[in-house]
């Protein structure tokens, strides 16, 4: 959902990391400071060009192009730089950077290997505030909300007392490059299209016919990566998403409250065979309100398998923002999200290392993974750093095992399989029993579901979290635990005995 993840058409063809996308270009959209709510100054524009009363799909986005950054970055010569290092890291994305610069403090010698390190990405990533307060990064947040709501049908609502906040994509790279740049990490600009490994380092050939060689690999290109091995089906649940930045005549929202999830289904009242479906397989409105004009809005389906049609999303849209009375004027940006959820981890241990999108730290039942990524990063450079900054120098098969073992301990895929677990149980609900079963979650103590979200809470804690949804959960929500859970469930028992043994 927010971290829960973007991009592409008519089906996706580029996946995505995150649910919340903006372009490079888009107008800037910013508060005081952190953590503050005040609206932003409504934007000058040149044109405008109104779409039909709550049909914005004949109106083309007006950004395409990602922005690059102005920033000196210290690049590989081939020519006369030596093409060998401790760790080359495929892909400048936020776990990318996160990880370069976590691991070149350690004296580590870093090359990060990208198309284009220097472009904005393009995913708009939303946060809750806390997550970025604990790794220091809550001034890379440009805009936040004191509050977030979620409305299960048209007579109730849950409130939560939870700040959540959309990253400024500009503030964090620049953190992040001025963290590597200041530790000695290299730049090359070119795409990796084949890797080979020998038994104590690994080679990639680049697309402009350079090669470089490190003693690990690390993969963080994001999903659609074919560098990283399974050895297991992958039987992914999958978020898919359309949204839109746009300016809008009106929209009914509260500026001081972001909406984390609208459950409504009054507007497919007209829509008999639309209704019939979303009744089944259920979408959601995600909204971010900056000013009475400026919103950012995102019809999802949080879990399916096989996916739901793009094609399905974007009419319930059309018909959700014509019910709402949201005339659109321009649409600033277009997303096209899928994100692959839950699903088999990858082959531990291999030789090429993964962190973000590829490596299987998305949240399975929700989506959310960059703050997780940035979280992680640390942990996995303390392990890489044990093998390569020692004077032991330990590479080869103990180096990858250790690193991936450092990502993915035991009692970190036990969690896992638990949150896949909740994915497994979202995936059998229909609309009434996902509305049931979100007003129960959200009636757990804050701890609770705060730490469900941000993938903190320990085995026992969400052992806990299941006796205490099911003892807050109404009748007809027990009735749907008790007879569409038991199959997922032995599933899980399973493979937490497995991951133990």
């Amino acid at each position: 959902m927010g971290t829960l993840f973007r991009l592409f058409s008519p089906l996706p063809t580029t996946l995505c990391t995150n649910k919340f996308f903006l372009s490079p270009t888009t107008p800037s959209i910013s508060s005081p400071r952190p953590n503050t709510t005040s609206s932003t100054k409504k934007h000058q524009y040149y044109r405008i060009e109104s779409s039909k009363f709550g049909n914005f799909l004949d109106l083309k986005p007006e950004t395409t192009q990602p922005e690059s950054l102005d920033f000196d970055l210290s690049w590989w010569d081939p020519k006369s730089d030596r093409p060998q290092f401790d760790v080359i890291i495929i892909g400048t994305g936020p776990a990318g950077l996160r990880l370069a610069e976590q691991v070149s403090r350690y004296g580590i010698k870093v090359c990060c290997v990208d198309p284009s390190p220097l472009s904005v990405w393009p995913n708009n990533y939303g946060v809750w505030v806390d997550e970025f307060e604990s790794l220091k990064l809550e001034d890379c947040l440009d805009k936040t909300w004191p509050m977030a709501c979620v409305y299960l049908d048209e007579n109730k609502t849950k409130y939560l007392d939870r700040p959540y906040g959309r990253v400024s994509r500009k503030k964090l790279k620049t953190k992040l490059m001025e963290g590597c740049v200041s530790n000695g990490v290299k730049f090359h600009e070119a795409k990796v299209w084949k890797i080979e490994h020998q038994e104590l380092e690994s080679f990639i050939m680049c697309d402009d016919g350079n090669e470089l060689k490190a003693s690990l690999i690390v993969d963080a290109s994001g999903f659609a990566s074919s560098f990283i091995e399974y050895d297991k089906k992958r039987n992914h649940g999958y978020q898919i998403a359309h949204g839109i930045l746009a300016e809008v005549e009106e929209h009914p929202f509260d500026l001081e409250k972001m909406v984390l999830m609208d459950w409504r289904d009054t507007h497919l009242g007209n829509e008999p065979y639309l209704r019939v479906k979303n009744s089944r397989f259920p979408t959601f409105l995600y909204a971010m309100p900056f000013d009475s004009n400026l919103v950012f809005l995102e019809e999802t389906s949080l879990v399916s398998r096989p996916v739901l049609s793009y094609k399905d999303v974007k009419s319930r849209m059309v018909a959700r923002l014509r019910h709402l009375g949201i005339r659109v004027k321009r649409v600033l940006e277009d997303e096209k999200c899928l994100i692959p959820m839950g699903g088999p981890l990858p082959k531990l241990p291999q030789s090429v290392m993964a962190i973000g999108g590829t490596s299987g730290v998305v949240h399975p039942s929700t989506g959310y993974m960059v703050a997780r990524s940035m979280a992680l990063a640390p942990v996995l450079a303390d392990a890489i750093a044990e093998c390569l900054g020692s004077t032991r120098m330990i590479r080869g098969q103990p180096l990858y095992h250790r690193a991936w073992n450092g990502l993915w301990p035991i009692e970190r895929r036990c969690r896992r399989e638990f949150y896949s677990f909740g994915m497994e149980t979202l995936l059998k609900l229909d609309l009434d029993g996902t509305r049931r079963f979100f007003d129960a979650f959200f009636n757990l103590d804050p701890y609770q579901w705060q730490g469900f979200l941000s993938s903190r809470l320990s085995l026992q804690e969400l052992l806990l979290l299941s006796l205490s949804l099911f003892g807050r959960a109404s009748n007809m929500s027990k009735f749907d635990i008790v007879t569409k859970c038991p199959v997922p469930l032995a599933k899980m028992v399973g493979k937490l005995a497995i991951e133990t043994i």
